[in-house]
């Protein structure tokens, strides 16, 4: 018996790179699938490949988008969308690049955790924040992607918490790719320009990530959390490596940090 079966799912910014993955996992899990994406060619390749699914051409940052996609009472909402990060030094960005993130995945991570806590949504239904490892150590070339992606893991603490007090029984979490990953948008295009700034080929810059992840990892462990929540006392923040789904603690502890 596939484990997510009767659980309705919805993955923002699903049609695409590391929320595709997470879609298809899902799918295989048994759950039933809203993808919501803005790309309508990109919703429709979604659409052809998981037939069973359905698809919302929006923007998460619209908070009519964040009522619909909690309109038929979801069991889990995962925001993998995000806008592509700048790829140049601070000395090249204005602050309107810089902020791009903010704009877009901090906004949108905002907007579905304050209407979980305000609306009546149901009891157990669990939220993730798909993160990124830029959040532990930066990322000096993408203006304020790490700053935003940090910000996320904070969000969900936020929401924890409150959920936590007013006792709504929600659950929040933030899962973090460790290191960037190819067949992505964010990898494809920010892996290249990490090698040129660090002035090596990006073979070389990638055999020196340690603790690399697959995308498929990704989706792996939100399907298990989506089956088994995390308990509150182990945390709301976890980053996802090729040696598992590790607290930040253990991961600095791993690291020699």
């Amino acid at each position: 018996m596939k484990k997510l079966n009767g659980k309705k799912a919805v993955v923002v910014g699903g049609s695409r790179g590391t929320g595709l993955a997470i879609a298809n996992a899902l799918v295989e899990a048994g759950a039933t699938l809203l993808v919501v994406g803005r790309n309508e060619t990109s919703l429709a390749e979604v659409a052809a490949l998981l037939p069973d699914i359905q698809t919302l051409s929006a923007d998460a940052t619209d908070e009519t988008t964040i009522t619909a996609i909690f309109q038929d009472e979801p069991d889990i909402v995962v925001l993998a969308a995000g806008a592509m990060p700048p790829y140049k030094p601070l000395q090249q960005l204005d602050w309107d690049t810089f902020s791009t993130n903010w704009n877009t995945d901090v906004k949108a991570a905002f907007l579905i955790a304050h209407y979980a806590l305000n609306a009546p949504v149901k009891p157990n239904t669990l939220v993730v924040f798909i993160a990124s490892g830029a959040a532990l150590f930066g990322s000096p070339i993408s203006g304020g992607y790490a700053g935003s992606k940090r910000t996320q893991l904070f969000l969900a603490n936020y929401a924890q918490e409150a959920s936590n007090r007013l006792k709504l029984g929600l659950r929040f979490l933030t899962l973090a790719p460790f290191r960037l990953m190819q067949d992505t948008g964010v990898g494809d295009v920010v892996i290249p320009a990490y090698a040129a700034y660090s002035g090596m080929s990006e073979s070389d810059f990638k055999a020196r990530m340690s603790l690399p992840q697959t995308k498929e990892d990704v989706a792996a462990s939100v399907v298990a959390m989506a089956i088994q929540p995390p308990s509150l006392e182990e945390g709301n923040a976890w980053f996802v490596t090729e040696k598992g789904v590790l607290t930040e603690p253990n991961l600095r502890t791993m690291m020699g940090m």
